[in-house]
């Protein structure tokens, strides 16, 4: 008979060790290895497992049906998802505590109440506090009454999660959350990897086998990513990050990987005393407060997935006061702003070697892709010189470390939503081949270099 064995699993990265260590060889966190009973199969599950359930069939007997996703009236979130909820499908939901991951799935559970059945299990709060927010939401929303068919229970244990949902059968069930389910079946707690690992994966077998769609609330490390084991992301069919400061209005739901819809797809919320409220136009919210003809202020274009994002990107210098400079970025890349601050104080001359430098993306919006750059140049510029923008310019491109603009990826995306909110002219790479012509409602202003982009965007004082 197999023996009883324990081993000490990484609870960050999912690393097992046959002794404890003080830190994880596999990514260098510390006190994170934890004792872990591993119990051999029974070999009565072991013939289970080798039972032939399923059949080959060839490719062509294989139906093609479009699948029947369930709509939503959320449109922001609707669009990150692809266009629905697909039926059988996982969907996992991290982000910050407080953020609004159970207000948004209590108001997706209670809108699609209202024309089906939904199961929502929530490991962490009672159901009269569910209850209390959902009455809440309501009421600032002005419905009459609570949907009859959203069923609550609190509930942690996997086995007993499966008896309800025989007596409810739910086309849809939202776990709240993830780490709090346990199965009896393993000796460790609630929350470890294996629990967690084990646990999604009968949840992810279940909604594929009966065509139920499963939310999943997960939570996240310090550094921001989803707790519990990588594995844990590749078991489902959809992440998405709930993203924002928790002390501002705007939250992104951001998509880092759909297998029913476009990946790096964003909706933007607002959460209010009603719930998170969409967004449906989210560069007039985001320069709803911008400020005219303010040294140190530009306007960036920037893809979101499939959608274009004007954002205002903010820029200050400040004579140091210390040895070394201060670098700050907020929505920024950091290695991305080094590059930058080099190119303005090499090839423009600059004198930035003196000056503590603070770039800012307003609405808590984090940019990533290079096209940003001649923004948050021209910003940094602006502030120095004290010489304000063109009020009505957007600013477009990448920069090399000649000083030269590099061209980027839908750019007339991204100059139609410009001119759709108003803008009369964007600064742009020049382009060596020309796909299409450029939209008529905006002045394009085609450049060569960072100091040619300037020359044209800064008002003269």
């Amino acid at each position: 008979m197999a023996k009883i064995r324990s081993v000490y699993v990484c609870q960050n990265c999912g690393r097992q060790s046959p002794r404890e260590m003080g830190r994880c060889p596999g990514c260098g966190e510390y006190n994170t290895m934890v004792q872990e009973i591993i119990q051999p199969a029974s070999p009565q599950a072991k013939a289970h497992n080798r039972a032939v359930t399923s059949t080959p069939r060839r490719l062509t007997e294989i139906g093609h049906e479009a699948l029947d996703r369930m709509p939503l009236s959320i449109g922001e979130f609707s669009r990150v998802l692809g266009g629905g909820i697909v039926p059988g499908s996982v969907v996992l939901i991290g982000g910050d505590p407080g953020i609004g991951k159970s207000t948004l799935l209590l108001q997706t559970a209670m809108e699609i109440a209202r024309e089906t059945t939904v199961l929502y299990v929530s490991g962490e709060e009672s159901e009269n506090q569910i209850k209390m927010r959902a009455q809440r939401v309501m009421d600032k929303q002005g419905a009459t009454d609570l949907p009859e068919s959203l069923y609550l229970v609190t509930e942690t244990n996997l086995e007993a999660i499966f008896s309800h949902l025989e007596n409810v059968a739910p086309p849809l069930l939202i776990v709240d959350s993830i780490q709090t389910t346990y199965t009896a079946d393993l000796e460790s707690s609630a929350g470890s990897v294996s629990q967690v690992r084990e646990c999604a994966s009968r949840l992810r077998e279940l909604a594929k086998n009966s065509g139920i769609a499963i939310f999943l609330i997960g939570h996240v490390t310090k550094e921001g990513n989803i707790a519990g084991p990588r594995v844990l992301e590749h078991i489902v069919d959809t992440v998405l990050y709930l993203e924002g400061d928790r002390f501002g209005a705007y939250r992104l739901l951001r998509s880092v990987k759909n297998r029913f819809g476009a990946t790096s797809e964003v909706g933007v919320f607002e959460m209010q005393e009603r719930g998170m409220i969409e967004v449906p136009n989210p560069s007039e919210a985001f320069l709803a407060e911008r400020m005219i003809n303010a040294p140190g202020s530009s306007i960036a274009v920037t893809m979101e997935g499939t959608r274009p994002l004007l954002v205002e990107v903010q820029g200050l210098t400040s004579a140091t006061s210390f040895g070394n400079p201060r670098r700050t970025a907020n929505g920024v890349d950091f290695n991305r702003l080094l590059l930058i601050t080099a190119v303005l104080t090499r090839r423009m001359g600059l004198r930035l070697g003196e000056q503590d430098i603070f770039v800012n993306v307003v609405g808590g919006l984090k940019i990533g892709e290079p096209a940003a750059d001649l923004a948050i140049a021209a910003a940094i510029a602006s502030s120095i010189k004290d010489q304000a923008m063109r009020a009505d310019t957007v600013m477009i491109g990448e920069i090399g470390l000649s000083g030269e603009l590099r061209s980027v990826s839908q750019l007339n995306n991204r100059l139609r939503e410009a001119a759709k909110l108003g803008f009369k002219q964007a600064v742009v790479p020049r382009l060596v081949r020309k796909s299409e012509p450029y939209p008529k409602e905006i002045q394009v202003i085609e450049v060569r270099t960072l100091r040619q982009a300037l020359d044209q965007s800064l008002v003269e004082a």
